[in-house]
């Protein structure tokens, strides 16, 4: 007996369905949403704090429903399937803050990811795992305050755009090996014209130490390249 009392937990007499118990269900999922839709919000993210606390009550409710089914009604059903859904369905409330904006930049993942973990969280205070569920939302919150300074501070490879004029589509492929053999990451191609004359725009990435006016230099030497030049510089 001593032991069992030394393993018992704060929130032991919180896990039934019980009006108090739902209640201290809603209250912790209302404050963890809102602490980390608080967050979004002064950064001014397309999802805030309301936004949050939805998702996050939602999925509470969706869990509690289950357990509430199977032990308050004795119903034979999985519990499981409600959060299932739930964990399904948040993917396309998340994509619905993902845009690509000009220059291909992908702005909203942090956001849609937070919405997820939201409602997970929810899911996790309805079964009853409160720690977890406590434990989670301060991550969240420290992944999004703590490690946007980190991230801003983390050097990333230069991206530039190539405009390659050409007359012959062989010479494009040697000029595209080139890049890789020099150690260029090639993220988006377009090609364009016809009639054996061609124009190309290349997007690449440096991972090695070879400098662009370099590369540009030797892709210029190509025969039936007629003109190559760096048209689009990313900000870094």
């Amino acid at each position: 007996m001593t032991r069992g009392k030394e393993n018992r937990c704060i929130f032991d007499g919180l896990r039934d369905v019980r009006f108090l118990t739902v209640l201290f269900r809603f209250v912790l999922a209302f404050a963890c949403g809102a602490a980390i839709g608080m967050e979004r919000s002064y950064k001014n993210r397309p999802a805030g704090i309301r936004t949050h606390i939805l998702i996050c009550i939602g999925g509470t409710v969706a869990s509690v429903t289950g357990l509430y089914l199977y032990l308050n009604l004795h119903m034979p059903t999985d519990i499981s399937r409600l959060g299932a859904q739930i964990v399904s369905g948040l993917g396309f409330i998340g994509a619905g803050t993902i845009v690509v904006t000009t220059g291909n930049n992908i702005k909203g993942l942090t956001t849609a990811a937070g919405l997820w973990a939201s409602g997970i969280i929810g899911l996790a205070i309805g079964a009853g795992f409160y720690e977890g569920a406590i434990l989670a939302a301060c991550m969240v919150l420290v992944t999004e305050v703590s490690f946007a300074r980190v991230g801003k501070r983390i050097r990333h490879s230069p991206e530039f755009t190539l405009a390659i004029h050409f007359r012959d589509k062989n010479a494009l492929d040697k000029a595209l090996r080139h890049c890789k053999d020099r150690k260029y990451f090639i993220t988006d191609l377009q090609v364009l014209g016809g009639s054996g004359d061609y124009m190309a725009r290349v997007e690449l990435r440096q991972s090695g130490d070879l400098e662009e006016d370099t590369l540009l230099q030797e892709i210029r030497a190509y025969p039936d390249i007629v003109e190559a030049d760096i048209v689009q510089k990313a900000a870094v």
